[in-house]
């Protein structure tokens, strides 16, 4: 049984682009009698003739059509790669494999791994989003080089990882300005019976919220119960009601959401956590990283 090979795509491209197999032999300075053998093993792989006599020239058959635009893609990346190997020193883009706790905010990851592609062209930023259990079990068979979490890794599971703390914010109550002056006077008081938006019982913040709720006796009207971060702030922005979020990210939220701070309560704190397969961190990308997340992200929390 014949095989497809690398020469019987290289030949049939440059007969393809040259109209005839004398102008490829003259190119590749080979015979044209090696040329046309390579040729017809080709053909003789795919069953069927892929060029049809035009005068003193080839053209392209139906079935050369049809395998043109894959050989053709093939020797231009392969053009492409050459040029920048010789003009640029080109090096292939590092990978930067993240996991991200699907609980933690969309704002704050986005913030801390912007980082990466701002002040690195050679990174290639790669996430993926999942449970802590699963991204922590990725982690140690090396498909992720970070996990990014809004709670540590416990000692509970057979896993080597380390937790490095980013940093910590308080939760802040966010509203529609059109609504915002309503709840700010008297907060916290003023959230009883207010409409209320909030992450399901599956998140843990929802666990602190639920208990600062009843510390302070107040009984919210909850309208709806959101797990995806960003989902839940896009249903804030809306006007239907007042959303927990991170005092941290303030700025962004006011300007993304149009919402204002109604109120912040203190005694909740998220903590945030890069947790790596090492004790010390070595990836010059993940350094960085950490580096300004806890430098600018969360100097003032």
């Amino acid at each position: 049984m014949r095989h497809l090979n690398y020469n019987h795509l290289f030949y049939f491209w440059m007969v393809a682009r040259e109209g005839s197999i004398n102008k490829a032999s003259d190119i590749l300075h080979i015979t044209p009698q090696t040329i046309s053998g390579q040729i017809k093993s080709l053909e003789a792989v795919v069953g069927a003739p892929l060029f049809n006599r035009s005068g003193r020239g080839l053209i392209l058959s139906e079935t050369g059509h049809q395998i043109w635009p894959f050989v053709d893609e093939i020797f231009l990346l392969g053009e492409d790669l050459a040029r920048k190997v010789k003009n640029s020193n080109y090096q292939a883009p590092a990978h930067l494999n993240v996991g991200l706790v699907n609980s933690i905010p969309k704002l704050i990851a986005f913030r801390i791994l912007s980082r990466s592609l701002e002040s690195n062209d050679d990174v290639k930023l790669i996430t993926q989003e999942g449970t802590l259990d699963k991204l922590l079990a990725d982690l140690a068979l090396h498909k992720l080089d970070l996990v990014l979490s809004d709670r540590p890794h416990t000692p509970g599971i057979n896993i080597t990882a380390y937790n490095h703390l980013l940093g910590t914010s308080h939760i802040a109550f966010y509203s529609k300005k059109t609504i915002a002056k309503k709840y700010i006077k008297n907060f916290p008081e003023s959230l009883n019976d207010a409409p209320m938006i909030l992450p399901s019982q599956a998140i843990p913040l929802r666990r602190d919220l639920d208990d600062w709720f009843e510390n302070k006796q107040i009984s919210p009207s909850i309208i709806a119960e959101i797990d995806d971060s960003a989902l839940l702030k896009a249903f804030g922005e809306s006007g239907l009601g007042i959303f927990p979020a991170t005092a941290a990210m303030s700025d962004s939220i006011q300007k993304m959401y149009g919402a204002v701070v109604i109120g912040t309560a203190d005694e909740i704190k998220e903590n945030y956590y890069a947790i790596s397969p090492e004790r010390k961190l070595k990836h010059p990308g993940i350094v960085q990283i950490t580096k300004f997340a806890r430098d600018i992200i969360f100097k003032n929390d």
